[in-house]
């Protein structure tokens, strides 16, 4: 289970790790025994916790009671209760939750939280962390060094499968005294980390971390810069259609190739606009 595997990472980031649903206590035992798993399973009977919290997900209960099946109410069976709307499925997963992690601290106050738009596709504990600012996960990174700035590669997983919502990250230290164009800064090459399409990979709209205000007094220019490491984080979903499952089956990989790209200035000159070729490769598992 991926959270299995993930749960010495969140433990030494002072996280603890629990998960809930609204199955019966002995059920969750034979689950929890039959999987190997060390984190508390939590029965939540009558899914009363989780009406409490206003996730009940009531898409199958629309769909019994409704004797006509209208675009809308289909669409989001596909999405919350079955790819191929089935009844059968929709009384089966009656009580569930829509599918999501929350944060939560010491007190007992969520501080986060990360809800999915398709049962089906979900993000990974380590891309949580990496989009919560946790830090480099314990997996194989490329550095690339340039002349303004240098550049650590690496994905939030070490191994994805079909329905993975996972992150690929550029950590980027530019040189002293270096400044690297930040969206909202007209007339130069804004940061960017660009992706080379590939079937059944789906990219998200990426987004940027806060930049600062420089002033470059050559121009008079008052622009918005990163001057300090900052990382770039893509986020990336591997469909989990049938095609996609059955073109994957047998990769034992999957490497994604991109490009970063910038425009890097001192505080006299502005430098030509780069082009720095990166690359990400997880190892691939069935679903």
């Amino acid at each position: 289970m991926q959270l299995q595997d993930q749960k010495d990472q969140l433990e030494a980031q002072g996280l603890g790790l629990a998960a809930i649903s609204y199955d019966a206590t002995d059920l969750l035992a034979a689950f929890s025994q039959r999987h190997g798993l060390t984190f508390p399973l939590l029965s939540d009977a009558g899914s009363a916790t989780i009406t409490a919290y206003g996730i009940l997900n009531t898409v199958a209960d629309e769909l019994l009671a409704s004797d006509s099946q209208g675009a809308a109410l289909q669409a989001d069976v596909q999405k919350y209760v079955a790819s191929n709307g089935s009844r059968r499925v929709a009384e089966q997963t009656r009580g569930t939750p829509y599918p999501g992690t929350f944060v939560v601290d010491r007190g007992g106050r969520v501080t986060a939280r990360f809800f999915e738009e398709y049962y089906r596709e979900r993000r990974t504990a380590s891309s949580i962390l990496l989009e919560l600012g946790g830090g480099t996960p314990p997996v194989a990174a490329t550095r690339v060094s340039g002349d303004h700035l240098e550049v650590t590669a690496y994905p939030s997983d070490a191994t994805v499968s079909p329905g993975t919502r996972f992150a690929v990250a550029a950590r980027i230290v530019p040189r002293k005294g270096i400044h690297i164009y930040a969206p909202g800064a007209e007339g130069y090459r804004i940061v960017s980390l660009r992706i080379d399409p590939q079937p059944f990979v789906r990219l998200l709209p990426m987004q940027f971390p806060p930049s600062e205000i420089y002033h470059f007094e050559p121009l008079d220019e008052h622009v918005p810069v990163y001057q300090t490491p900052f990382t770039l984080l893509q986020e990336v979903v591997l469909e989990v259609t049938g095609e996609a499952e059955r073109a994957l089956r047998t990769s034992k990989t999957l490497t994604l190739t991109g490009t970063l790209e910038y425009q890097a200035c001192d505080d006299k000159i502005c430098f030509n606009p780069v082009s720095m070729p990166l690359s990400w490769t997880l190892a691939l598992v069935a679903h």
